[in-house]
C-alpha cells in the first residue's frame, strides 16, 4: 500500500463507524476488509497538517468523554460539571491527570458500567511492572483492532518484504516455526515463515539458534538486542540475511544502533508502546526519531508545572487512549520521559518525540558470566500479595535484593507464599547456571 497526500479528508461523520463511539478513524466493517479500509483511512491521516489532525483528535475524545461521564465512577466524579460537546484543548489540558497509583487501586471505578456490545466484551491484561508499579488493566476487540492496523502500519513504512522469514525473541512465547508471520500481517498478506524462541533463553543460545534459523528480521526487546548484538561482535559472527532489527519495549540507548550496525550490517526500527496504551510512537520510515500514532491516541509532554514542553524540551508522558471504551486512560500518566521533537522533514503531521527516556531495564548476569533478560511478570506478585511497587537490584552475580510496597500488613500464609515465590525466583535466575 503505496502512501497518499491525501487531497480532502476521509468521511468522519459518525453513521460511517460501526462501532459505536468510534467517530475517527471510522471502522466501517470487521475483519480483514475493516482492517483494509483503516489502513487506508490511516494513510490518508498520516498527511494531515497538525491542527487537522488535533481537530480529528478533539472530535474523538468529545465522544470518550461523553461515555467516560455516563458510564465511568471515576470520572463521573473527578469530571463532573465538564460538557464534552463544548470541549476545547485549553478545557482538556485543565482535567486531571491519572498516575498509576490510580489506575492500580481504583481498577473497579475505572471500568465502564455500560460498554457499547459494539466494541466486543472487555479482556483484562497486566502490565509487566517494568516501572516497578504493575497494574491491571481493560482491552476490547475494537481498541485491539487500531493495535492490528497500526502493527501493519509500521511493517509498511519501513517497507518490509513479506516473503522473508521473521525470527521472534520475547516473553510468553515457546520455542517453535510457523508458516507465516502470523496476525495480523498474514491477514491481509501472504507472508514467509516466523521462528519463535522465549526471551529468558540464555544469550548465548539465543545467537546460535538466530544464526541457525538465518532471519530477514529479528524482533526483541532492546537489551536483550543489545547484548545480542555485542556477544555476536564478541564471537565474531554475522547474522547473513538480516536486513533490519526490531526492537521494542525498553528505552532505546543512543550507542546501541551503531553497535547494532557494526555487528550485523543493519538499521534498528524501534516501537514506543506500553500494554495499557498500544503503540505510542512508531520509528520514522525516513529518520530515527518517532511519530507519535495520533490516530490512536493523545500524547501530551508535559514540564514540571504541567505546560507543554516545546522541541528540545524533555518531559513527563501524558496518554488519552482515545478508542478504549471499556477503561478509558484519560491524561494517563505513564511513567516515562520523552523530548519533544520539531515538525519531521518527511512530511507527515503526526508530532515527532525525539527520543524516549525510562523504563530502560537490564540484562541480569549469572555467575558463569552468561546474561538473561529478566522477566517479574506482575501476575506473579498480583496473584499471591497486594503489592503496590518492587524493586529488583542485582547486588552481585550471587545476590539480588527485591524491595516492595504493600497495602497492607501480609498474613502468614501470605509471607509464606512469597517468600516460596522469591526463593523460586532466585533459583531460576542465581542458580540457573549450575
Amino acid at each position: 500500500m503505496a502512501s497518499q497526500r491525501p487531497g480532502h479528508a476521509l468521511d468522519r461523520s459518525p453513521g460511517s463507524s460501526i462501532i459505536a463511539g468510534i467517530v475517527w478513524p471510522a471502522i466501517t466493517a470487521s475483519g480483514p476488509v475493516g482492517l483494509r479500509d483503516l489502513l487506508k483511512r490511516l494513510d490518508y491521516s498520516q498527511w494531515f497538517p497538525p491542527d487537522q489532525l488535533r481537530e480529528y483528535q478533539r472530535v474523538q475524545v468529545q465522544a470518550l468523554l461523553r461515555h467516560a461521564l455516563a458510564t465511568v465512577p471515576h470520572y463521573a466524579k473527578r469530571f463532573a460539571g465538564l460538557d464534552p460537546d463544548n470541549l476545547d484543548w485549553s478545557t482538556f489540558s485543565s482535567l486531571p491527570r491519572l498516575g498509576r497509583p490510580e489506575l492500580q487501586e481504583r481498577f473497579a471505578a475505572l471500568r465502564s458500567r455500560a460498554l457499547p456490545h459494539t466494541h466486543g466484551r472487555p479482556v483484562e491484561g497486566q502490565s509487566s511492572g517494568s516501572t516497578g508499579t504493575p497494574i491491571r488493566f481493560l482491552r476490547t476487540a475494537a481498541s485491539q483492532f487500531f493495535w492490528q492496523a497500526l502493527t501493519v502500519r509500521e511493517h509498511l513504512w519501513h517497507r518490509r518484504d513479506f516473503s522473508g522469514k521473521l525470527a521472534a525473541i520475547r516473553v510468553r512465547v515457546e520455542q517453535k516455526n510457523l508458516p507465516n508471520w502470523g496476525s495480523p500481517v498474514a491477514t491481509l498478506y501472504r507472508t514467509g515463515p516466523a521462528a519463535m524462541l522465549n526471551v529468558g533463553t540464555d544469550t548465548s543460545e539465543q545467537l546460535d539458534w538466530l544464526l541457525q534459523e538465518d532471519p530477514d528480521y529479528l524482533l526483541t526487546h532492546t537489551s536483550n538486542l543489545g547484548a545480542l548484538a555485542e556477544l555476536s561482535l564478541r564471537r565474531g559472527v554475522r547474522l547473513p540475511r538480516l536486513r533490519q532489527a526490531r526492537s521494542f519495549s525498553e528505552a532505546l540507548r543512543p550507542t546501541l544502533r551503531e553497535t547494532v550496525l557494526a555487528a550485523w550490517g543493519v538499521q534498528i526500527a524501534d516501537v514506543y508502546s506500553c500494554e495499557e496504551a498500544g503503540y505510542i510512537a512508531l520509528q520514522c520510515p525516513e529518520h530515527d526519531h518517532y511519530h507519535v500514532q495520533s490516530e490512536s491516541l493523545i500524547v501530551e509532554i508535559l514540564d514540571a508545572d504541567g505546560n507543554p514542553c516545546a522541541p528540545g524540551e524533555t518531559g513527563e508522558v501524558v496518554l488519552t487512549t482515545l478508542h478504549n471504551f471499556a477503561m478509558p486512560l484519560i491524561r494517563y500518566r505513564l511513567g516515562d520521559y520523552a523530548e519533544v521533537g520539531s515538525p519531521c522533514p518527511c512530511g507527515r503531521g503526526l508530532p515527532v518525540l525525539r527520543r524516549i527516556h525510562g523504563r530502560q531495564r537490564n540484562m541480569l548476569w549469572l555467575p558463569d558470566g552468561r546474561q538473561l533478560w529478566p522477566s517479574f511478570p506482575s501476575s506473579l506478585w498480583l496473584d499471591i500479595v497486594p503489592i503496590e511497587q518492587f524493586q529488583v537490584i542485582q547486588r552481585s552475580v550471587r545476590e539480588i535484593e527485591i524491595n516492595y510496597v504493600m497495602s497492607r500488613n501480609l498474613t502468614p500464609d501470605e509471607e509464606r507464599l512469597l517468600e516460596e515465590l522469591l526463593y523460586d525466583l532466585r533459583m531460576r535466575y542465581v542458580e540457573a547456571a549450575r
